[in-house]
């Protein structure tokens, strides 16, 4: 596979995520859990995740690639982050690649998966002396066991995508980040494997005369400024890298994915894939992406969203109607200088 660019201690866990804290949420739990749209399956995400903790790839160089880019913008941060909490996806790839940025004292690593825990729980003594206090919790992104104001920034790389409700999986993170609190996150975007999904929709509609969900939906880069807005983050941010990696076949594809435990959770998925149809997939992947030294390319596109929880010291809009010179009067005057 080849890609291109288009105080280590373990402590008790601390008390802003104390054992049995409700989420936030005015209902209660089992009127919250069914009030969520059901898109993806989260207890088979959780089972992919615990098989992703025995395949993962060591140094995976696009996992390390996404998580360094998301931390090199807390090297444009004059503020530092004390406690941190730490979202799923990408934990051991963030966790080695952190190197003392952003002035994290105290560490949360929370995932879904136990297994996933237990693994970045086990790397954390080899993990480089930049004196960070390690916490490790198994947790659900949806429901966050993390009181409000108790955070100074929530990190997730390449985890926030697998949720029902990002919208409110935001609006938690915002809840539990104190005042100029930092919310940095890196999703996959809609453009993600756009050739496997051609691929597999043509060898669909050859093989078994019509098509069912095999890859799940994600956001659209146009969606990622409104999620930020609508989950009340000031100073929203968003911009989009594409990665273009390489494989030997459609097999391998495959088995990255599911060593990043990045396959399929859909609901309403089909359970069966036709052993016809999955030749055919990779028949036509070859035939119409397929490159002259036989490997086939798989674009991944990542949506970075960077926010801030409201504090009286960031900047402010002016009120509509409170300028004291018009575009005309400007207009005018580089009109009479040119």
């Amino acid at each position: 596979m080849s890609w291109s660019l288009c105080k280590r201690q373990m402590k008790s866990i601390p008390l802003f995520l104390r054992r049995g804290f409700a989420p936030f949420s005015s209902e209660s739990i089992e009127g919250f859990h069914n009030s969520i749209p059901k898109i993806f399956d989260r207890y088979l995400k959780c089972k992919q995740r615990d098989r992703a903790a025995w395949l993962m790839q060591p140094n995976d160089p696009f996992v390390d690639t996404v998580a360094e880019n998301m931390l090199d913008r807390l090297e444009d941060c004059k503020k530092t982050f004390p406690t941190a909490l730490c979202l799923g996806g990408s934990l051991e790839a963030t966790r080695r690649l952190l190197r003392g940025r952003g002035g994290i004292q105290n560490l949360i690593m929370m995932d879904l998966s136990s297994d996933m825990v237990n693994l970045c729980q086990s790397k954390e003594a080899n993990m480089p002396k930049d004196n960070v206090e390690t916490s490790f919790v198994v947790g659900d992104e949806e429901f966050l066991p993390v009181e409000e104001n108790s955070l100074d920034i929530v990190l997730s790389c390449l985890g926030l995508h697998w949720t029902n409700d990002l919208p409110g999986a935001m609006i938690q993170c915002r809840l539990a980040l104190k005042p100029d609190g930092l919310f940095l996150a890196a999703i996959l975007g809609g453009e993600t494997l756009k050739e496997l999904t051609m691929a597999c929709t043509i060898a669909q509609i050859e093989r078994e005369g019509g098509i069912s969900p095999r890859l799940s939906p994600l956001a659209q880069v146009r969606d990622a400024g409104n999620l930020l807005t609508r989950a009340g983050f000031t100073l929203p941010s968003v911009d989009v890298d594409e990665y273009t990696v390489r494989y030997d076949g459609a097999i391998e594809l495959i088995e990255h994915l599911r060593a990043m435990g990045e396959t399929n959770a859909l609901f309403q998925r089909s359970n069966i894939l036709n052993r016809d149809t999955a030749l055919a997939t990779a028949a036509v992947y070859q035939t119409m992406f397929g490159a002259e030294d036989g490997t086939i390319p798989a674009t991944f596109q990542v949506i970075f969203m960077t926010g801030w929880k409201d504090h009286p010291s960031q900047q402010k809009a002016k009120q509509r109607g409170s300028a004291t010179i018009s575009f005309n009067d400007i207009r005018k005057q580089f009109g009479k200088e040119s």
